[in-house]
C-alpha cells in the first residue's frame, strides 16, 4: 500500500507503480488529496485520525495485513501505521525522509506557508503555476528531476488549484509546522523507534533537505530491523533513480 506526501496525490507514485514486478500494489490518496473526501480532523487527534483512515482502508479492501510504503507524509503515515498497528504491518517502506523523525527539519518555503495569515492570504493572491511548483521542489532538493515528468507536473499544480486539496493541505502542515520547525508535540520519539520490530526499508536521499543523510544513519540505528539505503537524490529519490528505488522496493517487499 502507497501512501503519497504532501501538495500532491496517489498520481505523484507512478514511476514507482509502472516499473514494480511481481508486487500488487495499492496507491491511496489520502483524506482531502486526489479523489478521496476531505474530514475535518483536530490538530490534536492527526495522528490518531491517520491510524484510524489506515485502518478503514484495510478492512474495505478485506486486508488483515499488508506492506507499507510512503513518501515524504505519506511515509510518516505509514510509520504512525507500523507503531500503532504492528501486527497489520507485514514491511515498512520510506521513500525518502519522513517529517518527524528525529533531526528533520522543514525546509523555509513550507514554514513560510504555514505562518498565520500568509497561508491564508497565498492562494487568494498568487495563483498556483508551474513556476512555483518549480521553486518549491528546487527547495527539496529536486530542481532536475521533476522536469522530468511534465504530467505529474500539470497534476500538481491541478491539485493545488483545488480549493479543497488546497485547505487539506494547509491544515496539514501546520498540525505538524510551526513558524519555529516541527511542532515538538508532534516529533516521533526515538523510543518509539527502538521498539519498532516491523522490518524497514529507509531510501534516503543523500542530500534530502527535511534529513540529512546522518539524520538517516541515526533513525536505522534507532530501528531494530532496518536498513538504510542513500542515493545521490534529494527528498523524493524516486524521481531521479526509478528503476533503482523500484527494485530495491520489489526486493524487499518480495522477501520472505
Amino acid at each position: 500500500m502507497f501512501l503519497h506526501g504532501s501538495n500532491t496525490s496517489s498520481l505523484s507514485l507512478l514511476p514507482v507503480l509502472e516499473r514494480l514486478e511481481g508486487v500488487r500494489a495499492i496507491a491511496v490518496d489520502r483524506p482531502g488529496f486526489g479523489r478521496s473526501e476531505p474530514v475535518r480532523v483536530p490538530r490534536e487527534r492527526f495522528r490518531d485520525a491517520a491510524v484510524e483512515f489506515l485502518d478503514e482502508v484495510l478492512d474495505e479492501l478485506g486486508l488483515k495485513t499488508s506492506a507499507f510504503a510512503g513518501n515524504s507524509m505519506g511515509g510518516t503515515w505509514a510509520l504512525w501505521y507500523a507503531l500503532a498497528r504492528p501486527e497489520r504491518v507485514r514491511r515498512l517502506v520510506l521513500l525518502g525522509s519522513a517529517p518527524l523523525l528525529p533531526g528533520t527539519r522543514p525546509p523555509i518555503p513550507l514554514r513560510v506557508t504555514t505562518a498565520p495569515l500568509v497561508g491564508d492570504l497565498l492562494p487568494r493572491v498568487v495563483k498556483p503555476n508551474r513556476k512555483m511548483l518549480l521553486r518549491l521542489m528546487a527547495s527539496m532538493g529536486e530542481q532536475d528531476t521533476i522536469v522530468r515528468y511534465p504530467e505529474l507536473i500539470e497534476s500538481i499544480v491541478a491539485g493545488a488549484r483545488d480549493p479543497i486539496a488546497s485547505a487539506t493541505n494547509l491544515a496539514e502542515l501546520r498540525a505538524i509546522i510551526s513558524p519555529l520547525g516541527f511542532r515538538p508535540s508532534a516529533m516521533i520519539q526515538p523510543d518509539e523507534l527502538r521498539r519498532l520490530n516491523v522490518p524497514t526499508l529507509l531510501i534516503w536521499g543523500d542530500h534530502d533537505p527535511v534529513g540529512t543523510a546522518e539524520a538517516a544513519r541515526d533513525t536505522a540505528r534507532l530501528m531494530p530491523r532496518a536498513q538504510l539505503e542513500l542515493l545521490p537524490a534529494g527528498h523524493v529519490p524516486y524521481l531521479g533513480h526509478p528503476q533503482r528505488v523500484s527494485e530495491l522496493l520489489t526486493t524487499f517487499i518480495r522477501s520472505p
